[in-house]
């Protein structure tokens, strides 16, 4: 059975529908502009995903939603400028949930998921492409270069931690071998890294890749997903388990977040702003269906139970190839 995450059409929604209100009954009523910080890039993928559903929680809230990029430190910096503001609601922070939930497994931010109330929109696959040119014909000879010429094998990411590198870094672990490691400050640097022949792989989001695999700019060599990728406008990209039957394929999911000490009200809003604007957003299914993605609008207990295993799998990546300064096991993260 293929995995469908771009069908064209259908975008698999996993919650269910909800009739939009035409007023929402909110007990929050901000009165100034609420900001959401981005941690990395202007285009990446966080980037894309916050002002996909920008437009609905501005018709929601009755203020505007204003998005800043604040990269730097594997997205740790403008973290930190959501911890370090007045905790009442108007900053966010945003980005892909394993990598709040690492900060304190790379000794970049002394926070942990559990200090946060979650907000998801969008969960997002891996995969493994490479420019056009390599001398890599499949996911296969890829493998095998990992283990016979490392050295040669330049694979761009996104930072550490981020999506790109969880990936390699679960490839790695599966598969054995290694590979040259070249950071990029955001996931769209990374791509376009790859796509110019600096680097000759990238493991970065579908979303991050999708034009250029599109333009055949980007050749995909596998995906971490159950099941075979299925690309709008491409075709079908094999998942990596039938190479890799034991690689981590869990999806990424992306979404905004406030410190668990933001006032009650602006909790029980945004809850209901999730519930009924969001998981229905019109704005937001166009946005997956055109990228690739799966509209993912989990919150509060709900979203935390689906992103843990995905932490969990970052942070023993981490931790197994030498980049953790603490260890998961000594801040309650078993080995999953």
């Amino acid at each position: 059975m293929r995995h469908g995450i771009v069908t064209g059409v259908v975008v698999l929604a996993l919650v269910a529908a909800v009739a939009v209100a035409p007023v929402l009954a909110a007990d929050w009523k901000p009165t100034k502009p609420v900001r959401v910080i981005v941690p990395w890039g202007a285009g990446g993928s966080t980037d894309q995903a916050i002002r996909a559903i920008a437009g609905d929680l501005e018709a929601a809230l009755g203020q505007p939603i204003v998005v800043v990029n604040q990269p730097g430190g594997g997205g740790a910096i403008g973290t930190k400028s959501a911890m370090d503001a007045p905790c009442d609601g108007y900053t966010w922070a945003s980005g892909a949930v394993k990598d709040l939930g690492t900060y304190i497994i790379t000794g970049t931010l002394d926070t942990k998921v559990q200090d946060w109330h979650l907000y998801f929109d969008i969960a997002n696959a891996t995969l493994v492409s490479v420019n056009p040119n390599a001398p890599i014909k499949d996911f296969a000879e890829f493998l095998d270069l990992m283990k016979k010429d490392p050295k040669r094998l330049s694979v761009a990411i996104a930072g550490i931690p981020s999506a790109g590198h969880s990936a390699i870094e679960a490839i790695k672990r599966a598969g054995g071998g290694d590979y040259k490691l070249v950071s990029y400050d955001g996931g769209n640097p990374a791509v376009i890294a790859t796509v110019a022949g600096e680097t000759l792989a990238t493991p970065q989001l579908l979303s991050e890749q999708i034009e250029m695999i599109r333009a055949k700019k980007l050749r995909p060599l596998a995906a971490l997903t159950p099941e075979d990728l299925v690309i709008e406008g491409f075709g079908t990209v094999p998942s990596a388990t039938k190479w890799l039957p034991k690689v981590s394929a869990q999806p990424i999911y992306f979404g905004i977040w406030a410190p668990k000490c933001v006032p009650s009200d602006v909790v029980q809003t945004m809850n209901k702003v999730w519930k009924e604007r969001i998981a229905t957003s019109k704005a937001l299914k166009d946005y997956a269906n055109q990228r690739g993605q799966i509209v993912a609008a989990y919150y509060g207990e709900e979203a935390f139970k689906r992103a843990w295993p995905t932490i969990l799998d970052a942070a023993w990546g981490l931790s197994d190839g030498g980049k953790a300064k603490v260890s998961p096991d000594k801040v309650g993260m078993p080995r999953p």
